[in-house]
């Protein structure tokens, strides 16, 4: 009778023992598979971030004083659903959503009361926004511009990667092909404005999120990667220059070793990648990426539970290289996180970094028999789902035909199955529950928080330029019907506190909604 086979997350089968040893490369050298710096954590630890933002400007305001004088070292704004997809708070659409996943953010005016008291030029700011990421963008600048700020100094990422949302989250407004214009427009711009900044994060975490396996998040991660490279190529942009400001983020599910061979091998595969593409400085060809523990493996039930799980994830971000890390806080499957709870999940990444020890050597599992067998196997597995995409015309092509999503659906259609029939055990879940429990109070965002809003932009209305608006929202709109880079004029806009929605107008009518 044959033992029960063991296997990853992605399918990857798990030997019982491994005895083989390639050669081992050394970090901070192509494929940079064991790192992109040679000293690592040793010579700088990541940059400790806490994901947050609800309700008004001047709430999350408060929340990011308070977690700065905790020790996050860098700010990560979540905005809520209106500001993502370019309504203001007193659209239609927007009842029922303002503020709740997010801070609203409507105009210039909220974005100076969100970073009040903040010094854009000594802080790193990473904005989780992809639909409206050059209006969220054009605030932040015109912000560093009020403060006095150097912008050639400003260091910070925006999320940008609109490609993921029509794979696998929905916060898309206009058509793929408007949609790579805007983000080339940005890379244009940023690479002579702000050559600090991250212009795009490639995102897997959202396709984890929907339910791919590592294996997947890591090819389709990857493959829409290059299909930015290609864009930004075709636009006339020298890709040595723009490919050192591209950044990734990755999610960390529960498989420890899995998800530590999953980020050794995205870097050598974006170096391959990127070096095939025309990359030849070593800048351009490095995997840099943030880490987001996993949301969807957080549980409603037990939610103490969730702080073993957001360090077992942390602690494989950290040993597969990552220079920025969220870690969840343990009521996230009930509500925001409360603000004990966001503390909580701070100190769990500095008690890794601190205490632990493994940050004292540069990848300290290379060399490992198993590890550097599942690099190999999770790389090869994930080059067969590029090569089919490419097959299909590459990234935009596979999601327009639904490839990518049909392969993520199926996925998560297995898991759930296998979750349900106990193959997989979730503690407190499906083994060892509890027959009464008692759950934290979880974070609400009152609901009137949204007449506030309204109220605000009814007086912004009332005391700005209307004239100079009007003149920005049509030199906009005539931008973007001469092909010039749409940064300039956008900028110009919120300056003269042109709303988000009023500019995200201006784009759907040229663009049209998809």
């Amino acid at each position: 009778m044959s033992k029960k086979k063991i296997k990853t997350s992605s399918g990857i089968e798990i030997k019982e023992v491994y005895t083989e040893l390639k050669n081992i490369e050394l970090p901070g050298e192509f494929p940079f598979t064991r790192g992109i710096q040679k000293d690592m954590y040793r010579g700088k630890l990541w940059t400790m971030r806490q994901y947050a933002g609800f309700s008004t400007a001047f709430e999350s305001n408060k929340r990011y004083h308070y977690l700065l004088s905790q020790g996050t070292t860098g700010l990560s704004v979540a905005f809520d659903l209106p500001t993502q997809i370019g309504y203001d708070s007193d659209h239609g659409m927007a009842e029922g959503e303002v503020g709740k996943v997010g801070v609203a953010i409507d105009s210039l005016k909220d974005m100076e009361i969100l970073f009040d008291g903040i010094d854009l030029q000594k802080v790193s700011t990473s904005m989780t926004i992809n639909a409206t990421a050059g209006i969220l963008l054009s605030m932040y600048i015109c912000l560093a511009k009020k403060q006095g700020a150097d912008l050639k100094q400003l260091s910070g990422t925006i999320q940008n990667d609109i490609l993921k949302e029509y794979a696998a989250r929905g916060t898309y407004i206009y058509p793929p092909k408007a949609s790579m214009r805007l983000i080339t427009d940005i890379f244009e711009y940023c690479s002579a404005e702000l050559p600090k900044w991250n212009t795009i994060s490639i995102s897997g975490y959202h396709i984890r999120e929907a339910g791919s396996t590592a294996v997947q998040e890591l090819a389709f991660t990857l493959a829409n990667g290059k299909a930015y490279l290609q864009a930004a190529i075709q636009k006339g942009l020298e890709i040595n220059i723009f490919a050192k400001r591209l950044s990734f983020f990755f999610n960390c599910h529960n498989n420890f070793f899995e998800e530590i061979a999953k980020f050794r091998a995205a870097r050598r595969m974006w170096a391959k990648l990127a070096q095939s593409l025309g990359a030849h400085d070593p800048s351009a060809q490095k995997l840099r990426f943030h880490t987001q523990t996993g949301g969807s493996t957080l549980t409603a039930q037990q939610p103490l539970n969730n702080i073993i799980r957001v360090t077992n994830q942390a602690m494989a971000a950290v040993l597969g290289g990552t220079q920025s890390l969220h870690t969840n806080g343990y009521d996230e499957a009930l509500s925001l996180p409360t603000e004990g709870a966001a503390k909580v999940a701070l100190r769990t990444q500095q008690i890794i970094a601190f205490e632990s020890g493994v940050a004292d050597t540069v990848d300290p599992l290379a060399g490992s028999f198993f590890i550097e067998a599942l690099t190999d196997e999770i790389e090869n597995a994930a080059w067969k789902y590029i090569d089919i995409i490419d097959s299909k015309g590459g990234a935009v092509a596979a999601i327009e035909e639904g490839y990518i999503q049909n392969e993520i659906a199926a996925s998560a259609y297995q898991y759930q199955t296998e979750i349900e029939g106990s193959e997989i055990i979730q503690v407190g879940v499906n083994r060892f529950m509890d027959t009464e429990e008692v759950k934290p109070e979880g974070f609400k965002v009152d609901d009137a928080i949204r007449k506030v809003q309204i109220d605000q932009l009814v007086t912004l209305r009332s005391e700005r330029n209307s004239l100079a608006v009007n003149q920005a929202l049509n030199a906009l709109a005539d931008a973007v019907r001469k092909g010039e880079n749409t940064m300039p004029f956008i900028i110009a806009a919120v300056d003269v506190y042109a709303t988000l929605g009023e500019i995200a107008d201006v784009l759907r009518k040229e663009f049209g909604e998809y």
